[in-house]
């Protein structure tokens, strides 16, 4: 079975050796998404300290943040938001994001409702709170 690799530059840049998005017959599988700016290292709603630690962040701006990215590369690689068949989400604080997480997932997929888990894990590659891993159908 053929598979094609995608990246954009209208996405964060992978902080690894990998790409944004894989095709595999009909389906696309999404490296872990996370919040950050597009050609920045800006994470929305994050305040760091002077050794890059996390001071303070905001949850609701993190998780707008990532489903926009998440979207960017979904169309970039020719499928779309209403194709998404399984989120994965990982959040590095449950007990105090999952609450505000869960009101705007629940915005944003009112259409589509994908299967979903949610994990909480302690840290993640970069300083955020929130990074998706994603399986969308695609033409």
């Amino acid at each position: 079975m053929q598979s094609n690799s995608f990246s954009t530059s209208k996405a964060p840049a992978p902080v690894g050796l990998y790409p944004h998005a894989r095709r595999v017959g009909n389906l696309l599988f999404l490296s872990g998404v996370g919040p950050r700016k597009a050609g920045t290292k800006e994470i929305p709603g994050v305040t760091l300290d002077s050794e890059g630690n996390i001071e303070s962040y905001d949850i609701e701006a993190q998780c707008r943040s990532v489903f926009e990215n998440v979207r960017i590369i979904l169309e970039e690689s020719g499928s779309h938001w209403d194709n998404l068949i399984d989120v994965t989400v990982f959040l590095t604080n449950m007990k105090a994001d999952f609450a505000t997480y869960n009101r705007l997932y629940a915005q944003y997929f009112q259409t589509n409702q994908p299967c979903r888990t949610t994990v909480e894990i302690k840290a993640l590659p970069t300083p955020i709170a929130i990074e998706l891993k994603c399986i969308a159908s695609i033409e």
